[in-house]
């Protein structure tokens, strides 16, 4: 017959310690892992973000976030669900632009609007936008940099 103390010490033998433990450490790095799409102002100016991007129902274009310069900030929450995503920046503090050649809705104040025809005779001005292409991932981080400048 063994004792108590004889008994928990073979139950907790270093073997079986780290036999137990490894659930245990699957549970707490079996957080949910983090997928959003986000903005990061690499500028020393402020800047004005509007989006636009293909959803189950759709274009949809929407802004304005404001970046204050060298900030961040998450545009969407959840994992991505398009592979391309569109973006209009304005600079605030110097003037300016970042544009390109895919034409969506905007207007001055907050917004969102469904669809990108007719943006003029729906009464939204129509902007150009630059692609992003995300590759398929869950999560993306957009940096703004000056123009002839590169990022990080």
């Amino acid at each position: 017959m063994t004792s108590a103390s004889s008994w928990l010490a073979d139950f907790l033998s270093p073997r079986r310690a780290a036999l137990l433990s490894l659930p245990l450490l699957a549970l707490l790095g079996a957080g949910p892992a983090r997928a959003d799409l986000r903005m990061c102002n690499m500028t020393g100016s402020r800047i004005g973000i509007a989006l636009g991007y293909r959803d189950s129902g759709g274009w949809v274009t929407e802004g304005w976030w404001n970046l204050s310069a060298k900030g961040c900030e998450t545009l969407l929450k959840g994992a991505l669900a398009a592979r391309f995503y569109y973006v209009f920046a304005v600079d605030y503090d110097r003037g300016g632009e970042w544009s390109g050649r895919s034409l969506m809705c905007t207007r001055d104040r907050e917004f969102t609007i469904r669809g990108v025809e007719d943006c003029l005779a729906r009464g939204y001005d129509r902007n150009g936008f630059f692609e992003v292409d995300t590759g398929e991932q869950k999560s993306w981080t957009i940096q703004l940099t000056d123009p002839g400048r590169s990022g990080p």
